[in-house]
């Protein structure tokens, strides 16, 4: 698939959508609450274990928790279970990098897998996050981002994903300038999102995870 072009720069303004994607985005959050209800309740025995892998195989906690931003600018909680060292970031936000040393062995393995994010099916069920969106970054980065990309704001319409267009076609990003190319993609999805986008992103999520193209 070719990377879109960068759209037209919008401020976070309410947004006319046409019928089809209106009654689509009505049956978007019940679909989200069954996909991730299932989810979690197959995927219990595999947190339980990645739980207990992590908490003897590394000091410090099991879950990792940051604030990210939501539909609406609004912040909210995100969990993870802990892949890198005690005070990763002790010296201020850092992205994750290839053979980044923060990571721990355990960490390496979950990334490779994304079991890392499986307790954001828990933010899913709470209603911060939606199976597909863009992905939530920290109000850091998001400044940084729309220094350059001031139509990024507009994403925070919708609710971030545990997913996204972004992430199944460009993968993660290591620095800012990697995050402002990826989100092309999230502005395709945003212009362009209905259920059948997200069946297919969340189709190509499941070849992504196995692929082990993680970081």
């Amino acid at each position: 698939m070719k990377r879109p072009q960068p759209l037209a720069a919008l401020d976070m303004i309410p947004i006319r959508l046409s019928d089809g994607v209106i009654n689509d985005q009505k049956l978007k959050r019940p679909l989200d609450l069954l996909i991730s209800f299932l989810a979690f309740i197959l995927a219990l025995p595999l947190i339980g274990l990645v739980a207990i892998v992590v908490k003897l195989t590394s000091k410090g906690p099991i879950w990792y928790t940051q604030e990210r931003i939501g539909k609406g600018g609004k912040p909210f909680t995100m969990y993870k279970f802990r892949s890198m060292c005690q005070n990763a970031e002790e010296n201020g936000p850092a992205l994750a990098t290839e053979n980044d040393v923060r990571i721990t062995i355990t960490g390496r393995v979950l990334r490779k897998w994304r079991l890392d994010e499986l307790p954001q099916l828990w933010n899913v069920l709470k209603g911060d996050m939606s199976l597909v969106g863009p992905r939530p970054e920290r109000q850091h980065y998001i400044d940084k981002i729309v220094e350059k990309a001031p139509n990024y704001k507009r994403l925070l319409n919708i609710k971030p994903g545990l997913t996204s267009m972004g992430i199944v076609n460009y993968g993660y990003a290591s620095n800012v300038a990697e995050m402002i190319d990826r989100q092309r993609y999230d502005q395709y999805y945003f212009e362009n999102r209905s259920l059948g986008m997200d069946l297919a992103i969340l189709a190509r999520s499941v070849g992504v995870v196995l692929g082990r193209k993680g970081k």
